[in-house]
């Protein structure tokens, strides 16, 4: 983006407004309200049209300025943007930060002359109409993307991020459109505020091509007498949300993990008391749910109530060497596939996949888990692998070589377990976590051994730091 040409207050005179674009040939100014808010836009359309025969030249400009403005968030993706100016013919677009504070103005010549021709080809396809039919279409996108920013070289990290946020935004479209079926129908506005939140790889951003609904409902608290009333209608929604989410790719999830689930659809101080339940029962099903829950993120509603539950759950777990402790117990049978001389273990009791390595199951969860666990030691609030591991180099508690190791074991299992499912399905086989190490050249097959020992060596010492275990 550029920089915001003009910001102006909007009671400031229209003549003084014009006379500031002309000065800075700008394309347009950016109108704020008393809280320096966006809140409306003055285009040169606007200017010919409403301005040109008025004689009052202090007419304020919020009289004259075009609102409500559409906006791009500084942290959207670029494809998002382009999306947005092309469906509405927009030739610019604000950019505005958390708060809607104006920062920049985004061009569309500069936004198309920076995304590759590849990528433009893609936009109209990740940006379809707002049903499980147009969804469905973004879903099966999401392949081709991959494919073309790994064969691009783009980290693969990068790329699940990227395929996270398509996915968060088709949560969130849908979650929209049964709120205004809803209403259609006559049910109304949601009784209460509401963040609905996805949870693991999903809330870490860690997407791969096929993840399932991991999902649930955050509600603001209400009178006891009203439960029965506000949590039917929540239900009704849960229910709606999760069938179209199956319909448009993101099968049930096996564990009812879903806000259908009532152990997933709470009010905020029903939430706390769950995860203090948690903490105090610590049996193994406790673990569980706290493992599956420990890494969500919020993608539709309002923030403020998954900000409030997150600070509590950090605070409550840091620390906190009991619990870690049992949850370090219960995942500690997710090791590496790596055995004796650096051998690869591989799978023997699966005719299916005879032969192949399980890259989630002795791959990515032992470092996903492991990460987790000292985030959680050290009071860390972020969800993402990535992300932990900077905060935990930045604490002191990873060195520079650790840090170094496990970032690049991290990449290297990704990207063998993305090009695989990539592959996979390509060749209209069953996309999963398996990989025949057949298929690895010398090279993979070596930094995929120094990835595995990488991991191991934070297993052993996650043992002896949480457990006091040393063999």
């Amino acid at each position: 983006m550029a920089a915001a040409p003009v910001v102006v207050a909007g009671g400031e005179p229209s003549a003084t407004v014009v006379a500031e674009i002309v000065e800075k040939s700008a394309t347009a100014a950016l109108v704020t309200g008393p809280d320096a808010r966006l809140c409306g836009i003055l285009t040169e359309r606007d200017v010919v049209r409403r301005l040109a025969f008025r004689a009052v030249s202090d007419t304020p400009v919020r009289d004259v300025m075009t609102a409500p403005v559409m906006t791009i968030a500084e942290d959207d993706y670029l494809y998002h943007a382009i999306a947005r100016m092309r469906r509405f013919k927009l030739r610019h677009m604000p950019v505005v930060d958390a708060a809607g504070k104006p920062v920049g103005m985004l061009h569309l010549d500069t936004a198309l002359a920076a995304a590759s021709s590849r990528m433009v080809s893609q936009i109209d396809r990740l940006t379809q109409e707002g049903t499980v039919h147009g969804m469905r279409e973004i879903k099966s996108a999401q392949v081709d993307l991959a494919q073309q920013l790994f064969d691009d070289n783009v980290p693969v990290p990068t790329i699940q991020s990227l395929l996270t946020h398509i996915n968060r935004d088709i949560h969130r479209r849908v979650v929209e459109m049964n709120l205004r079926a809803l209403k259609e129908e006559g049910k109304g506005d949601p009784p209460v505020p509401f963040a609905f939140i996805v949870m693991g790889s999903g809330g870490r951003g860690e997407n791969f091509l096929y993840p399932d609904q991991d999902n649930g409902f955050i509600l603001d608290d209400y009178p006891d007498a009203d439960h029965s009333r506000i949590d039917a209608w929540f239900i009704d929604l849960a229910e709606r949300v999760t069938r179209d989410l199956d319909a448009v790719g993101f099968p049930y999830c096996n564990g009812y993990v879903m806000a259908t689930n009532p152990v997933w659809r709470k009010t905020i101080s029903q939430w706390k008391g769950q995860v203090a339940g948690w903490l105090r029962r610590r049996n193994t099903v406790a673990l569980r749910l706290s493992d599956i829950f420990f890494d969500f993120r919020s993608c539709y509603g309002a923030p403020d109530l998954a900000a409030d539950l997150r600070a509590f759950v950090t605070d409550a777990v840091a620390g906190n060497a009991s619990f870690l402790k049992d949850m370090y117990r219960d995942d500690e049978d997710y090791g590496v596939a790596l055995g004796w001389f650096g051998r690869f273990i591989t799978v023997k009791d699966d005719p299916d996949h005879d032969g192949t390595i399980n890259m989630k199951h002795s791959g990515t969860l032992p470092l996903v888990q492991s990460i987790r666990l000292l985030a959680l030691r050290e009071g860390i609030p972020a969800t993402s692998t990535c992300d932990r591991l900077r905060d935990l180099h930045d604490a002191g508690v990873l060195d520079a070589a650790e840090f170094d190791y496990l970032t690049n074991a991290f990449q290297e299992i990704t990207f063998v377990l993305l090009r695989q499912q990539i592959d996979d399905f390509g060749a209209g086989r069953n996309v999963g976590n398996y990989v025949h190490p057949d298929t690895l050249n010398e090279r993979e097959r070596d930094e995929l051994v120094d990835a595995f020992k990488a991991i191991k060596r934070l297993l052993d010492r996650v043992r002896g730091e949480v457990t006091g275990d040393v063999f």
